[in-house]
C-alpha cells in the first residue's frame, strides 16, 4: 500500500504536545489487515501525518459539522443570540445526527456558504452534493485541518455553543475514538455512518488540553458491517493517540 507521510517542521509552539507524535506505523499495520477502504490523518499546530489522506470518500454525516459552522456564520445569525428555532435544528443535527434537521439546515445555508467555509478552512478536495448530501466528497487531510481550527472558523459569538454540541454527542453514538479518549483531554467530534450498514464509518475529532490541540480524521468505506467499522475506528484511534495522555504539556 502507498504510504503518504507529511511532516511540517518548525519550532514547537504552544498548542502542540511536547515530544509526542502519533504511532503511525502501528496504525498502518493495523489498518492494512482490515478490509474496506481506510484513510486517516492527524494534525497538531506544527505537524501533520497521514495515510491515504488525500483519497476522497462519501461524507455521510461528517458533513453536519460543516453545516453547523456554516449556519452559525450566516450574516443573519452570526451576531445575534440563538433563538429556540436555531437550537431546534442544530442540536439534533449534531448530538443525535438527525438527517431531517441536516436537510433543513443545508436548505437554509445553501451551497455558496458551504463552499465559502470550505475555502476558509483550506479544504482542497471537498465537493458538496446537494441532492443527497451524504454523498458529498471529503478526505481525511481536509477534515483534520478543519477540525484543528473548527472553533476559530466558527462565529465568535457562537463558538462555545458549537463546541458544546460536539462535546455532548449522545451516548449511543460515542463509539470509536470516543472510547479511547486520552486521560486529561477534552473531545469534540462528529461521526458518520451509512445507517448502520457498514457502507461508511467515519469519525473526525478535536482533542484539547489547555492550549494544546490535536485533530484526527479516520474515514472507512465498505466495512461490511457497522460493528466491524466501529472496531476499525477504535483500533486505529487507540494506536494513533497512544501516549497522548502522558505527553508533556508545553509550558
Amino acid at each position: 500500500m502507498l504510504v503518504a507521510l507529511v511532516s511540517v517542521t518548525g519550532v514547537l509552539a504552544a498548542g502542540s504536545p511536547r515530544g509526542w507524535q502519533p504511532d503511525l506505523p502501528a496504525a498502518i499495520r493495523y489498518a492494512s489487515h482490515r478490509h474496506g477502504v481506510i484513510a486517516f490523518a492527524v494534525r497538531t499546530p506544527t505537524h501533520s501525518w497521514g495515510w491515504h489522506d488525500a483519497e476522497t470518500l462519501p461524507s455521510a454525516s461528517v458533513l453536519k459539522a460543516m453545516l453547523l459552522v456554516a449556519y452559525l456564520d450566516l450574516p443573519s445569525v452570526r451576531r445575534r443570540p440563538l433563538r429556540p428555532a436555531d437550537r431546534a435544528l442544530l442540536a439534533p443535527m449534531i448530538r443525535r445526527s438527525d438527517n431531517a434537521a441536516a436537510g433543513r439546515v443545508l436548505a437554509i445555508v445553501g451551497q455558496s456558504h458551504v463552499y465559502a467555509l470550505a475555502r476558509r478552512a483550506e479544504m482542497r478536495r471537498f465537493k458538496l452534493v446537494t441532492g443527497i448530501w451524504g454523498l458529498s466528497r471529503i478526505d481525511a487531510a481536509d477534515q483534520a485541518r478543519y477540525f484543528l481550527r473548527i472553533d476559530a472558523l466558527t462565529a465568535p459569538r457562537h463558538r462555545a455553543y458549537a463546541l458544546r454540541l460536539l462535546r455532548t454527542i449522545v451516548p449511543s453514538q460515542r463509539w470509536g475514538v470516543a472510547r479511547v479518549r486520552p486521560a486529561g483531554w477534552h473531545l469534540y467530534f462528529k461521526g458518520g455512518w451509512g445507517s448502520g450498514t457498514g457502507w461508511v464509518d467515519h469519525q473526525v475529532a478535536l482533542l484539547t488540553r489547555g492550549d494544546e490541540r490535536v485533530s484526527v480524521a479516520i474515514l472507512t468505506f465498505h466495512d461490511g458491517s457497522h460493528a466491524y467499522g466501529v472496531e476499525t475506528l477504535r483500533g486505529i484511534a487507540v494506536r494513533l493517540l497512544s501516549g497522548l495522555d502522558s505527553a508533556d504539556a508545553v509550558p
